[in-house]
């Protein structure tokens, strides 16, 4: 009975460390450490109404934005994945066949004109926030011409709001298109 008793005793011992004191210790944490990160990396416009986040992408089709990398969930949070085709599948071969001509038509391309994979297959979880710095570059023109704005100061931006590879090495450059859209709108806003 007595070791019973100790079990329970210590079961509820571990049971309070680790679901209630070692979640709170890490919220606090994170609070002080990382204040931006733990409240989700919100992004706001000028105004202060927030517009997205830092880490989740979202979708933009007018010709003034640049464009997201496809999303298999519709850049839905709650439903984030992939598409779980193979590489085989016919409607996968078929969907990136019309991403790369849609692509092409949209930034004015030629149909010899390498299109970067990130501009036509979505991303494991559907919400990459990012674009390859070769998917940007290629979308400057199109840019440019929608905003009447010099092509050199477009490909500026895009270099400003480029990131390295994680810790220099993993992955590739590249750049956060909500951040470079906010910037976008704040230099060239519509008129």
């Amino acid at each position: 009975m007595s070791s019973l008793i100790l079990s329970l005793k210590i079961t509820f011992l571990l049971t309070l460390i680790l679901g209630g004191l070692y979640p709170l210790m890490i919220y606090i944490i994170g609070k002080i450490l990382f204040p931006y990160q733990s409240e989700g990396s919100l992004i706001k416009d000028p105004s202060g109404k927030i517009v997205g986040s830092a880490l989740i992408g979202q979708k933009f089709e007018s010709p003034w934005y640049f464009h997201s990398r496809p999303s298999a969930s519709d850049y839905d949070g709650l439903n984030s994945g992939g598409s779980n085709l193979a590489p085989s599948s016919l409607t996968l071969l078929q969907t990136v066949k019309e991403r790369i001509q849609r692509y092409r038509k949209e930034n004015s391309l030629s149909t010899t004109t390498l299109v970067p994979s990130d501009a036509v297959f979505a991303s494991a979880s559907g919400l990459d926030p990012h674009i390859s710095l070769a998917n940007a570059l290629l979308q400057v023109p199109r840019i440019s011409h929608e905003r009447k704005a010099d092509i050199k100061t477009i490909e500026q931006l895009v270099f400003k709001y480029t990131q390295g590879p994680i810790a220099g090495v993993f992955g590739e450059r590249v750049v956060n298109v909500l951040l470079l859209n906010l910037e976008l709108d704040k230099l060239y806003p519509r008129r």
